[in-house]
């Protein structure tokens, strides 16, 4: 169940007028909540996809290593590894 919060922002100078200008008849946006809620998406957005170039890149790591340098190990040696 999704639960919806109200925020407060409050910004000034050139950052107001900055978001004034996306917003409103001339701007992309009808309004500032609409504005700072397609902000908070992209930036999720982005976060996600740099986590899953990570991902990517360590499992081409993997795949690539020689199979001699595969070590197996139990769910609880994984496990204690990650927490580090």
């Amino acid at each position: 169940m999704s639960r919806r919060t109200t925020m407060t922002v409050r910004v000034g100078g050139a950052l107001s007028d900055f978001v004034s200008a996306n917003v409103g008849a001339d701007g992309s946006y009808e309004n500032v909540s609409e504005y700072i809620r397609d902000l908070i998406r992209r930036d999720k957005e982005r976060v996600e996809a740099e986590a899953f170039e990570r991902l990517k890149a360590e499992l081409t790591h993997a795949f690539t290593a020689p199979e001699e340098t595969y070590k197996p190990l139990t769910a609880a040696e994984v496990i204690a590894r990650n927490r580090v």
